[in-house]
């Protein structure tokens, strides 16, 4: 009988999910923590109902999000309002996260991510600094080295916001899932950070406290090296031997089945282009995933079996199979043009048209005719780029094709012809691609120099980051790099969202005294051992950095940390050195570091994929930290 009802038991609980469990765990854990606080002379128990209410929140904030599919915004916004309205925050106070400069560069950033993308520069970064390497684990290291050495002397954000869609793009093209790379990216931009004093605002802020605080004068640029080169290169092993495990495949790859419309393409390489004279695969037009070169048209001459050593000429037209992603793709590189002519016929610039396409009906008039008879362009102001039929490669040319019922068009057309088919009775369905729009490859060295101009400035401190991308924003859409309309459509707003609500519960946790009362109460256990202290201060830091942000953990934990150090009688450097690692590297949550709440939607993550890779990657960070500062900087 006892057996029977311990199985059951058994069952109900295996049956619940493991997110359901997680935060059962969760809760459970909490409340034995308090517990065991509330039992000892500890400053929690002198907390006032506010600070209660606020530990209480951020505890159901983490728990909704590691056990439902509830949006991260719709939580956090939730638990910020729930501290505003029974007045545990002012209004001020509440709405002050919407109005930091942290979350307001996120949101700038992605606007000159946005006009870099349009002008095709983040195809010749991604070309020249990633390359194609042929397995999963060769492309984290490609990506991961690379990010690091950018980090370790600019700021992390910019550096992250630029490489999202490269690496998005990049997986695509690698058939790796997303999800196996966006989390490296961010974590790698941490580690980089963690390796020069430049590498992140913490530890300009930590260096600011320092001289304010004490008689000693200032670190040098490299003094945190020493401890951040070895928790870097201990960091990228432990991520390349286990990815495969760790890291989630929330996104699925474009494979060759996943869609039957295989559209027949004509394209010509541009005379005087950058194409001319390079071989089809320098070209990059074997890279492309799920696309296939047909055959080259060379006058009057046909290259059915084309060479990746085939040299490209001037007006040589290629005939393309293919999906419809990479057939946006192809559109996208420069010097190749469709091979029609009548895009150059439709009215407005090409930079303001988009991809789009469109079920031909049986009530169709065109249904018969080719779609040159049709007079295509002229009765729907749209060009014809290609027509998929069952999976069957069409003959012949774009305007020789006679139309059927139940034909897929790919068009090249002004946005408002969704509106103006949307209802027709010429089409089944009509449907916009999104990201179609031609790039603005004239654009792509103003766009550089505009990018290479804005960190310079903002390295150099001559302006904030803020400062410096307004300024690089207003010249991208001043000079035409990207339209105002797609800018706006670029920015994550539930990202900057959830940064903004987010900060506000962390001032939640400041104010009320609740974080300050987890410090004291955790570090009272450290006694008089100063690697023990060493190690508390370590794990108090990074637990705060999870929960509030890296700059406020940090100044949170630096007068506790100096005063512990003062009352033991050791050198306070070791402190210091380990609230600058631990307020940086936050690993375990999305919301512990802005660039991993950027990498959150892109990768198509949960909130427990964070701390299935992420705890592992504190711990050893914690370990390798209390090692080795105490040994530069002993006590």
């Amino acid at each position: 009988m006892h057996l029977k009802a311990g199985l059951a038991k058994t069952r109900r609980w295996t049956g619940l999910s493991r997110r359901w469990r997680f935060a059962a765990l969760l809760g459970v854990g909490g409340a034995i923590a308090l517990g065991y606080a509330l039992g000892t002379d500890s400053p929690l128990t002198h907390l006032d109902w506010t600070g209660w209410a606020t530990l209480a929140v951020v505890l159901l904030t983490f728990g909704l999000n590691a056990a439902t599919s509830l949006p991260a915004e719709i939580i956090f916004l939730g638990g910020l309002g729930v501290l505003f309205v029974s007045g545990i925050l002012d209004e001020a106070s509440a709405l002050a996260g919407f109005s930091n400069s942290g979350m307001v560069t996120v949101g700038v950033l992605y606007i000159v991510v946005t006009g870099i993308q349009q002008t095709g520069a983040l195809g010749w970064i991604s070309q020249k600094v990633l390359g194609l390497p042929r397995t999963p684990s060769r492309a984290l290291l490609r990506l991961m080295l690379p990010i690091m050495g950018l980090s370790a002397v600019l700021n992390n954000t910019p550096v992250v916001a630029l490489f999202i869609p490269v690496v998005n793009t990049w997986c695509r093209k690698l058939r790796i899932s997303p999800s196996k790379l966006m989390i490296p990216l961010s974590y790698a931009a941490i580690f980089g950070g963690t390796c020069t004093l430049i590498g992140t605002s913490t530890n300009l802020v930590v260096n600011g406290l320092l001289i304010a605080e004490t008689d000693y004068s200032s670190l040098q640029f490299l003094d945190i090296t020493w401890v951040g080169v070895p928790c870097a290169i201990a960091g990228t092993t432990f991520l390349f031997l286990t990815q495969r495990w760790l890291l989630p495949e929330r996104k699925p790859v474009m494979g060759d089945a996943e869609d039957v419309r295989q559209y027949t393409v004509e394209m010509v390489i541009a005379p005087e282009g950058p194409l001319v004279g390079k071989t089809v695969e320098q070209a990059g037009l074997r890279q492309l995933p799920s696309l296939y070169l047909a055959e080259i048209v060379r006058g009057p001459v046909v290259l059915p079996a084309v060479s990746p050593k085939e040299l490209l000429r001037a007006d040589d037209q290629l005939v393309f199979v293919g999906l419809v992603d990479s057939i946006v793709d192809l559109h996208r590189l420069p010097g190749l043009a469709p091979a029609t002519d009548q895009v150059f016929k439709l009215d407005g610039r090409r930079s303001d048209r988009c991809l789009i396409e469109a079920v031909v009906s049986d009530s169709c008039p065109l249904v018969g005719r080719t779609i040159r008879e049709g007079q295509f362009r002229s009765r729907y102001s749209a060009v014809v780029l290609a027509v998929a039929r069952n999976g069957a490669r069409l003959q012949g040319k774009i305007g020789d094709i006679r139309l059927r019922p139940g034909d897929t068009l790919l068009l090249e057309t002004n946005p408002a012809f969704l509106e103006r088919q949307r209802s027709s009775r010429d089409f089944y369905l009509v449907s916009g691609i999104p990201d179609s729009e031609p790039l603005r490859h004239e654009k792509a060295p103003m766009a550089l120099v505009v990018l290479t101009a804005m960190v310079v400035v903002a390295t150099l401190g001559w302006l904030s980051m803020l400062q410096a991308a307004i300024i690089a924003a207003i010249v991208l859409l001043a000079t035409g790099c990207c339209s105002p309309s797609r800018a706006l459509r670029n920015v994550e707003w539930s990202v900057l969202l959830v940064i903004g609500a987010a900060l506000g519960i962390g001032k939640a946790l400041e104010v009320t005294g609740a974080a300050g009362a987890i410090a004291t109460t955790l570090l009272g256990f450290a006694g008089e051992n100063p690697w023990l202290a060493l190690a508390m201060v370590y794990g108090i830091t990074t637990l705060l950095t999870e929960v509030v942000t890296n700059n406020a953990a940090a100044a949170l934990m630096f007068p506790i940390a100096l005063a512990l150090a003062q009352t033991l009688g050791v050198s306070f450097m070791p402190f210091v050195i380990s609230i600058m690692v631990g307020a940086s590297a936050s690993f375990s949550t999305p919301i512990g570091y802005q660039t991993n709440l950027m990498v959150y939607g892109p990768g198509g993550y949960r909130f427990t994929d964070f701390m299935r890779v992420g705890i592992p990657l504190n711990l050893l960070f914690w370990a390798i930290t209390i090692a080795i500062a105490p040994l530069v900087y002993p006590f």
